[in-house]
């Protein structure tokens, strides 16, 4: 008789956005295809490039990217990249999923990305099936506007009633309830974002556009990227105004609140956010800057790219 021994190797657990990582799922820009169609984008950013004739090459995003991993080497994480496929938008692994706790939430993402799921299957594979949860259908829910944060859930969300009408528009009132109802004993809060299908500068394509837990109790935080103030507000009281770096819309729309934490120290940011990175070092943070200018003209920077599935 032969003893199998447990194939979920994978024991995934994330409480907040800070603690130290040990397994990360990076996407990847090879086999990126070709520069999409202006009709077929589906951000404000992205539509900006490619009419401009700016949109970004492959061979550029691709050194990026690697760029990234070599931090992640650096700090001995675990780093797990999706399968190939040929022509295919890989880079943003937090759409497609995320986890809390341990249970790993397969995101309700636009119907055409389904395939970035199926790229990591071999992933989920190594995740005991009890702890992977499917949202009904009527939850729409992308890993972008989805922040643990120890007592708290954080989540972006729209709920006015042109919902439909804002392809920018990721995360539904449906979804919000249904992770509540998963995990009672969090704090979920809800931020309306404010919504462009056409204008990148007012437009919140996901929380971590326009807001990001750094460190124990600080944060990034763009005021406009709110539709209500008194959200934003509570955001400010709740870290306090000396924790708080605001931004303006120029270094939102730049990506500055979406950066990478490899720990409640060491913090992975863009080489041109001159500012930011000051501040963060004058915080005493360790800041490990990499090239991520050309990924950033898709609407999405570091944590857009990255996927935690083990924080200690």
């Amino acid at each position: 008789m032969k003893l199998f021994l447990c194939l979920y190797m994978l024991k995934i657990n994330v409480k907040n956005e800070t603690s130290k990582l040990q397994c990360v799922v990076l996407g990847t820009a090879k086999s990126n295809g070709p520069t999409p169609r202006v009709e077929d984008c589906y951000d404000p950013k992205s539509k900006q490039h490619v009419i401009a004739g700016t949109y970004p090459k492959e061979s550029a995003m691709i050194v990026e990217m690697e760029a990234v991993a070599k931090v992640f080497d650096k700090y001995d994480v675990q780093v797990l990249r999706p399968e190939i496929i040929e022509n295919y938008n890989q880079i943003f692994a937090r759409d497609i999923a995320f986890v809390i706790e341990n249970k790993f939430i397969k995101a309700n993402i636009l119907p055409d990305r389904d395939r970035e799921y199926e790229a990591i299957e071999y992933i989920i594979d190594q995740i005991n099936p009890s702890d992977i949860i499917e949202l009904p259908e009527e939850c729409h829910v992308e890993g972008g506007d989805v922040m643990p944060w120890n007592d708290y859930i954080f989540i972006g969300t729209y709920s006015g009633e042109d919902y439909p009408d804002y392809i920018t528009a990721r995360t539904n009132t449906d979804a919000v309830i249904a992770l509540q109802e998963l995990f009672p004993e969090k704090i979920v809060k809800a931020f309306e974002l404010r919504k462009s299908n056409t204008d990148p500068k007012e437009n919140a394509l996901h929380l971590d556009c326009c807001f990001q837990p750094i460190g124990k109790d600080k944060a990034i935080l763009h005021k406009n990227g709110f539709l209500i103030e008194k959200e934003y507000q509570w955001i400010l009281d709740y870290f306090g105004k000396e924790n708080v770096f605001e931004i303006t819309k120029e270094e939102m729309y730049n990506m500055n609140s979406n950066i990478f934490s490899i720990s409640e120290e060491v913090i992975i940011s863009e080489k041109n956010f001159t500012r930011l990175n000051t501040w963060l070092r004058e915080k005493g943070f360790t800041v490990e800057e990499v090239p991520y200018a050309e990924i950033a003209k898709q609407e999405g920077l570091l944590r857009c790219s990255t996927m935690p599935l083990i924080r200690e």
